[in-house]
């Protein structure tokens, strides 16, 4: 096996960190790992790394974090690398002269079965669309974003008791183990790459924005609970009770719901339950977070907050 091919691997928050370790740990030549720049997070506004160049520095390894990708001198930088091949996770768009640079390609791990779920957030869109499957894949990048021919699939459940988090970690570790696998494959040139069937392009995953998060009680009980399930924990679908906002994070289908009620009007014993009404069926919100609290369990909430 030619663990000597020298690879670039680009990426930046924690999905893209298990790849990065299992590559490194099974003796990968990792030449240089490209990340997003140091943020300024908290009250202090302190620089923070992202999870990638952490996992970068812990491993010793050469650190790049360009602001400007099409920078002649960042590319210099790079062709001077001399690497065989790049690896994509979770990183931004490259242009051309940066994905065509090393002879044996560059590869991407994108979170869904392509050519569905195309896109910036294929997970949550899988979930709040209430698929029961969903996968990675690996690709050779071209110039239509996610379009490439592609290298493998693996497929994952998707469980009802599933949220974004939950998922997110299963295709973390599915994902990482493919990047391995296609890397081996690679460097024994046993790949045979696949043009996408435009046919199964049957769903997009744009970028989940705070409108994307607002909950519409006309919409049944369903879709609004995989609304939910698909922004849990973050960034959490979110609501107006008593004039305030309110994410929640958890909740159970409830049918039929109760006539005597418009959709979004709520109903509570101040001790226990909080249940809306939807367009179609009720909705039992299990735990939830009122704006100026924490999140927390509705009996929890209850004990010291009246609707």
């Amino acid at each position: 096996m030619k663990k000597n091919l020298r690879i670039i691997y680009m990426g930046t928050p924690e999905f893209a960190v298990p790849a990065l370790e299992l590559l490194v740990e099974n003796g990968w030549n990792v030449i240089g790992v490209i990340t997003a720049p140091d943020k300024p997070k908290g009250r202090g506004q302190k620089l923070v790394p992202s999870p990638v160049k952490e996992a970068a520095l812990k491993h010793g390894l050469h650190i790049m974090q360009p602001t400007n990708l099409k920078s002649p001198e960042f590319q210099r930088n790079l062709k001077e690398l001399n690497a065989d091949l790049q690896i994509v996770v979770a990183f931004r768009m490259l242009p051309e002269a940066v994905w065509s640079m090393p002879p044996l390609g560059t590869f991407n791990l994108h979170a869904s079965l392509l050519p569905d779920y195309r896109g910036a957030a294929p997970i949550n869109w899988a979930i709040i669309n209430g698929d029961e499957e969903t996968g990675v894949t690996t690709f050779f990048l071209q110039h239509e974003i996610d379009t490439g021919s592609i290298i493998y699939q693996e497929k994952v459940q998707i469980l009802e008791e599933d949220n974004l988090g939950s998922v997110y970690q299963k295709l973390m570790d599915v994902g990482s183990k493919l990047v391995l696998q296609t890397v081996q494959d690679i460097a024994e040139d046993k790949v045979k790459s696949y043009p996408q069937d435009e046919s199964k392009a049957i769903h997009h995953a744009p970028k989940i924005f705070k409108e994307t998060c607002e909950i519409n009680w006309e919409n049944s009980a369903e879709s609004i609970h995989n609304l939910i399930r698909g922004l849990s924990p973050y960034p959490g679908a979110w609501t107006k009770f008593d004039g305030k906002i309110c994410k929640i994070f958890k909740s159970r289908v409830l049918t039929p719901g109760n006539s005597a009620l418009k959709p979004g009007e709520l109903t509570t014993d101040n001790k226990n339950f909080l249940k809306v009404q939807t367009g179609r069926g009720m909705l039992d919100i299990l735990e939830l977070q009122i704006e100026g609290k924490k999140r927390m369990k509705t009996e929890d909430l209850l004990r010291g907050y009246k609707f």
